[in-house]
């Protein structure tokens, strides 16, 4: 009888062994290239998603305002990047996304950069009027900011030539004289300055308001969603762990060093003396949207007629991810105390 029980053991022991593992699901994730994206980067290399049985794909793109149909198609099912216009068209138009989290948040260490041969002759934002400036998308975040940043001295997007192209493609025609000025985002920034082809000139921190600022986000397909709503958590659940390994490497605690190896490797920035010699942007380490600053977007884009409606809020973020992650893992432990740096708290 005994032996009987033993051998059922053993058949059921060796049915389990092999048994095919439990199966991953799939995540096609598209990341603007920024140092922000080290929080994804180090998930990955961590295997942080690889525990939550996720096998997560990683793509670069140049803007969100260019992926919001594939996000919409479910080719891809989250998309970090700015707020773009066409992020409030597209739930004008029920289409299936949402926000779920912050990304980039105050300090956002944006720039409006000039050619350095200017330097001299431009000193104020008013003098801009009539020259050429670049953004990476037409409907973009940067486009927003840019108009913002105009409107503080009295002058409209209209007033300047606006010339869209993707940061990498920023540094050859500030090279060439084909642009007057751009808003760059690090790394570009900081490449810009290291090899002489711009200078800064107006920082997006302190002019553009509400402040602080939520400039970029994690966007999610809903239709995807709502079939893999434990995937998306588990997702969320990793994220936040790489969020909170990314913000103790922007105030230059212990992980400091595997977070910049992380972002090289990916080459979200090839050169890590860049990394160390220059701030980062910052992020909320809760993965918190301030609603003020996605809001003053929405009437920004509707007054410049990149938009056509305003919708309530309850229409455009879902925190519940992000309520859910913060509550597993608990609150975020800042290592290093002694960091002056704001951001990333």
């Amino acid at each position: 009888m005994k032996l009987g029980k033993l051998a059922a053991l053993a058949a059921l022991a060796l049915t389990a062994a092999l048994a095919p593992a439990r199966a991953e699901t799939d995540v096609h994730v598209a990341l603007v290239r920024s140092i922000s994206n080290g929080a994804e980067l180090l998930a990955l290399d961590r295997g942080y998603f690889k525990e939550a049985g996720l096998n997560v794909t990683i793509e670069d793109i140049n803007t969100s305002a260019n992926t919001i149909a594939m996000l919409a198609t479910n080719r891809l099912q989250i998309v970090a990047g700015g707020i773009a216009a066409g992020y409030f068209n597209a739930l004008e138009k029920n289409i299936p996304i949402t926000i779920i989290a912050d990304r980039v948040s105050t300090p956002i260490r944006h720039n409006l950069m000039l050619r350095p041969d200017l330097k001299d002759q431009i000193t104020d934002i008013k003098q801009l009027k009539g020259k050429v400036i670049a953004s990476n998308g037409a409907g973009s975040v940067s486009t927003y900011e840019l108009g913002k940043m105009l409107e503080t001295a009295g002058l409209k997007l209209a007033d300047v030539e606006v010339k869209v192209l993707s940061f990498p493609q920023m540094g050859p025609a500030f090279a060439n004289k084909a642009i007057d000025a751009a808003l760059v985002i690090p790394p570009f920034t900081y490449e810009y300055l290291d090899q002489h082809l711009a200078v800064e000139f107006a920082e997006v921190d302190k002019l553009v308001k509400p402040n602080p600022m939520t400039i970029a986000v994690i966007m999610v397909n809903t239709d995807w969603t709502k079939e893999h709503r434990a995937a998306l958590q588990g997702y969320v659940d990793a994220y936040l762990r790489g969020v909170r390994d990314y913000c103790n490497a922007y105030h230059h605690g212990a992980i400091r060093k595997t977070m910049i190896d992380s972002i090289v490797q990916h080459a979200a920035e090839r050169n890590p003396k860049l990394l160390n010699d220059y701030p980062w942007v910052a992020r909320s380490p809760n993965l918190r949207v301030n609603v003020a600053s996605m809001l003053d977007m929405q009437d920004w884009y509707v007054a410049n007629k990149f938009s056509n409606a305003k919708l309530p809020v309850e229409k455009l973020l879902d925190m519940s991810y992000a309520d859910a992650a913060i509550k597993k893992l608990g609150p975020f432990q800042l290592e290093n105390k002694d960091s002056k740096l704001e951001g990333c708290r």
